[in-house]
């Protein structure tokens, strides 16, 4: 051994006390504000469908008219990759996937919309009727993951229909069984802060009037229009949502032609890819870091119907918008047609596919410290793991693949993809 080397200090301990107790407060904030990650699930798309249409075989009926769609327009592998442009070695092993998710889970996230058309007893009706049925499909396992409903906003002339159905719905539930654990919520049109806290207050009040857990309801905001980017004041309004829903918020979703029209775009160019949308989406995303908040892109209204000349234009058109949102780390987006999942479906799955072996094997090399052509930090570790956990979830990847590449579990892969607040200084140093 060598020589043991003289460390010398210059500082009082009770500098350091000092400084920590200066710094309590924000430590404090820092927890509260900024929890990281809640390392569940988030499904790669929501689907929603208008109150009156949702019945018990909505998610059923949603795969076979998507395997229909390639059936008629793509039966095969090679025709698929031939509209999307997928590679040779990609081809068969995703086409297979996709089959095989619209016959297992054809439908991650489903929302059932009451947003627009409706008033009085139909909505009532409707909203009561989607309760037994979203109740009746959990008990059965029939339902999507994740199921709720879309109410009417906060806006003075909508305000009591919306608190009135979200009543009924929830009312539902509880009277069907109970919360389900997917159960979500989406405010549509946030223009104030001061709305989520109002819609805050009236999940306070439910929960109290049944005996429920505080914080039990949580809720999506969704962002459409120009004030929730930009206040009068200057201040990014998204941001003040979140701390406005009191730790209730677990997404930010984008309202692509609701947010275009508020900005003038003219129809023909309302698009998840318009330099007006860029500029929301990443004001919500730098606004959402860290809270555990997720971000989800908005949808295309082209839909895959009619010729299959057709079919293909729009099949290309949704799968390069869908590529485009992973490639900026927008995980997941709005499908508005059973035609738009198969094409879903096969870009989620070429992204995670195309990048599993280096990502597997980078994250192997930092956790066994076996080093490697790229040099990479805790934070790009849980990059890498979080980018293998939401392949799995989704089907892309399967379990046995990624612990034979990366020897590491699922529990190893949660614990990467979620380090405690600290952990990722204190490792880098």
């Amino acid at each position: 051994m060598g020589q043991q080397e003289k460390v010398s200090t210059s500082l009082a301990g009770a500098v350091s006390e000092g400084i920590s107790a200066s710094l309590a407060a924000v430590d404090a904030e820092l927890d509260r504000r900024y929890p990281g990650d809640p390392g569940t699930r988030q499904p790669v798309h929501t689907v929603y469908v208008p109150g009156n249409l949702f019945d018990a075989g909505t998610v059923r009926s949603w795969g076979d008219q998507a395997l229909a769609a390639l059936d008629e327009h793509a039966p095969d592998a090679a025709s698929f990759a031939a509209v999307l442009g997928l590679s040779d070695d990609l081809a068969e092993d995703v086409y297979g996937r996709v089959r095989a998710k619209l016959e297992r889970e054809p439908i991650e996230d489903l929302r059932v919309d009451f947003e627009d058309g409706y008033g009085g007893d139909d909505e009532d009706r409707d909203a009561a009727r989607a309760a037994r049925l979203v109740s009746e499909a959990y008990a059965k396992g029939t339902a999507a993951p994740y199921t709720g409903i879309r109410m009417k906003c906060m806006e003075a002339a909508v305000r009591d229909r919306g608190i009135r159905t979200t009543d009924v719905f929830l009312t539902g539930l509880l009277e069907h069984g109970g919360l389900p654990e997917g159960l979500v919520l989406t405010l549509p049109k946030v223009t104030y802060p001061e709305q989520v806290t109002a819609f805050v207050r009236l999940l306070e009040a439910f929960e109290k009037a049944h005996g429920l857990d505080a914080g039990r309801l949580g809720f999506e905001i969704q962002i459409e229009t120009s004030q929730a980017i930009l206040a009068a004041d200057g201040t990014a309004a998204v941001a003040r949502m979140i701390g406005a829903a009191e730790g209730r918020a677990t997404g930010l979703h984008y309202g692509t032609f609701d947010y275009s029209a508020c900005l003038g775009v003219s129809a023909a160019y309302q698009a998840s890819d318009h330099p007006a949308a860029d500029h929301a989406k990443a004001i919500m995303q730098v606004a959402a870091a860290g809270t555990g908040v997720r971000v989800s892109d908005g949808s295309t209204n082209v839909l895959p119907v009619g010729s299959t000349a057709h079919v293909h234009e729009a099949w290309r058109l949704h799968y390069g918008l869908t590529r485009r949102a992973l490639a900026r780390a927008y995980y997941q987006g709005w499908d508005m047609h059973p035609g738009h999942i198969p094409t879903r479906y096969a870009a989620v799955f070429a992204f995670y596919r195309e990048g599993f072996e280096t990502a597997a094997k980078r994250l192997s090399a930092y956790a066994n410290h076996a080093g490697g052509d790229v040099m990479d930090e805790p934070a790009t570790a849980k990059a890498l793991s979080s980018y293998l956990l939401r392949g799995i979830d989704c089907g892309a990847l399967d379990t046995a693949e990624v612990d034979a590449l990366t020897g590491l579990t699922r529990a190893d892969l949660d614990r990467f993809a979620a380090p405690r607040r600290g952990d990722l200084t204190a490792s880098a140093e």
